[in-house]
């Protein structure tokens, strides 16, 4: 490229470059801050007692199968196991774990030792489903911010 080329084209790019990055900002903001208007992924819900009051989360964890965690199937309570979760979920990364983790280890009844004041997040919406939709959504989100992010170029620094 000849040299009074060069900052036409230049400045052309980062013009280009500055509205893409405007766009991925539009719709990553559409999923993380309007997060309660994402249609919510599939789920199947293993119950073993339909009673409302079982519905209660205490503490998720991953099913188990031959002693590793099952990453596609989320024990939410004794009575209730969701299934299905596509392992694609979890290569959203936040602060070094999946957002999928993230509601699994924050979304618990958990008292604080030194207060002894309980933590009991079934207590945070009158809907009893809440939580289990909010699981479902962030899965959603998850799938779709990962692949957002596959399509991006990668960044090949100091080359």
């Amino acid at each position: 490229m000849t040299c009074e080329l060069r900052p036409r084209y230049c400045k052309m790019i980062k013009e280009r470059l500055q509205l893409i990055c405007r766009e991925i900002e539009r719709i990553f903001e559409r999923l993380h801050v309007y997060y309660e208007t994402v249609n919510e992924y599939l789920l199947q819900e293993v119950a073993k007692d339909l009673e409302w009051e079982r519905r209660k989360v205490i503490k998720m964890k991953f099913d188990r199968k031959d002693g590793q965690a099952d990453k596609t199937k989320i024990v939410y309570s004794p009575h209730l196991t969701l299934t299905g979760v596509p392992l694609e979920a979890y290569d959203y990364i936040v602060n070094g774990k999946s957002a999928v983790e993230w509601i699994t280890v924050r979304y618990q009844n958990k008292m604080d030792k030194d207060s002894q004041i309980t933590n009991n997040p079934n207590d945070w919406s009158e809907d009893l489903n809440y939580i289990v939709r909010l699981l479902r959504k962030v899965v959603a989100i998850s799938i779709e911010s990962a692949r957002i992010i596959q399509k991006l170029p990668s960044l090949d620094e100091g080359k």
